[in-house]
């Protein structure tokens, strides 16, 4: 049957099925199959005596005892490689914190408000704490408290 441009072909399912039971028939039959030995549905492979074998062994050998290994050299070396993993960090942290500060200095007007802010801050605590000797000892007494507290009174 056509409409136009297109063919429209009704399939003949029974055929169809038939056909397709006939390929899995074909392609299940047991033509190679060793029979020989029981559970070996085909011969073994085998390398032989290959010229590369001989470098090739040792080298699987190596590899299938990486994860042993790994798991010894971390074991032994467990307190180098925590303080280098702090290290790494600690320098990842500066070098974002450099990148952050530099943003901060590019934008206008933003660096010399808050270079404003710290001086401002630095002169009130010098008028506040600094001043006089009676503002020294209370600055003194105050650290000493903060220091009892954090560390305890036996030191």
């Amino acid at each position: 049957m056509s409409f136009g441009i297109y063919n429209i072909h009704f399939l003949d399912f029974e055929k169809d099925k038939a056909d397709m039971e006939f390929n899995v028939q074909e392609q299940t039959d047991p033509k190679d199959l060793n029979t020989e030995t029981t559970g070996s549905l085909t011969p073994s492979f085998s390398l032989g005596n290959q010229p590369w074998q001989e470098w090739l062994t040792p080298m699987i050998d190596i590899f299938a005892k990486v994860p042993e290994y790994v798991g010894h050299f971390f074991s032994e070396y467990k307190q180098p490689l925590t303080t280098l993993g702090l290290l790494i960090l600690s320098f990842i942290s500066i070098k974002i914190m450099i990148a952050v500060l530099g943003a901060i200095d590019d934008v206008p007007l933003l660096a010399p408000l808050l270079q404003i802010i710290g001086l401002g801050y630095t002169l009130w605590f010098t008028w506040r704490y600094l001043w006089k000797s009676s503002n020294r000892k209370e600055l003194l007494s105050e650290f000493e408290a903060v220091k009892n507290q954090v560390f305890g009174n036996n030191i």
